[in-house]
């Protein structure tokens, strides 16, 4: 079943996951603030019902799904419905560009990556949340894949590799930090802190500067 679809007709469930694993959910938040900021005119791609957009403070989101954007519509976000890989922006017209779990779903990471660089500003910020293939949960999601409702067709990559194509799509100033440790069952106050740099985190966050 294509992604889009998926998320089409499960919209609501999407939603609520965040609810049910606030925890998490906050950690991820936590460690998106660290690079996310405060002023300038920012967009999420992949912005699904607006979950990490509201709270922090990003106005404006992109997604395919039309369904998903209903939502993050009541959110009060002002909204589009396209993909990240043609976005229909002009050149050089954001300070911060924001994904968050969205490159695991992309046919063609380098182009979208290409794309995003094209609407940045001199200077822009990107900042991208992503599964780490090699951290306890990205290897609990690979293996239940056949299972999982919205992971059944999206993959997984390496720290090393993402850095690699942002770099080769001409964005410079890489800096990460990271979060959710261990056992992705077993939650404590360790697990959920949130630390500077990469090494076995599952939620990466890296932060890049147009060059």
């Amino acid at each position: 079943m294509p992604v889009v679809t998926v998320f089409e007709e499960h919209a609501p469930a999407y939603d609520e996951w965040f609810d049910a694993h606030e925890p998490v959910y906050q950690a991820e938040l936590a460690a998106l603030r660290k690079f996310v900021p405060a002023t300038g005119r920012g967009i999420e791609v992949g912005v699904g019902t607006g979950r990490f957009a509201v709270p922090l403070g990003v106005k404006l989101g992109i997604d395919p799904s039309r369904r998903m954007l209903q939502v993050a519509r009541r959110r009060s976000l002002s909204v589009c419905q396209a993909a990240g890989e043609r976005m229909p922006f002009r050149d050089g017209q954001f300070d911060l560009v924001l994904l968050v779990t969205v490159i695991c779903f992309v046919d063609d990471v380098p182009t979208l990556l290409q794309e995003l660089h094209r609407v940045l500003k001199r200077e822009g910020r990107l900042v991208i949340g992503f599964i780490n293939r090699n951290s306890e949960l990205g290897r609990m999601y690979e293996r239940r894949k056949e299972t999982s409702m919205f992971y059944q067709n999206a993959r997984f990559y390496s720290i090393e590799e993402v850095a690699s194509w942002v770099k080769k799509a001409g964005f410079g100033s890489l800096w990460f930090c990271e979060a959710l440790f261990g056992d992705p069952s077993e939650l404590s106050t360790r697990n959920l802190e949130i630390r500077e740099g990469y090494s076995d985190g599952a939620f990466i966050v890296l932060s890049a500067q147009k060059t």
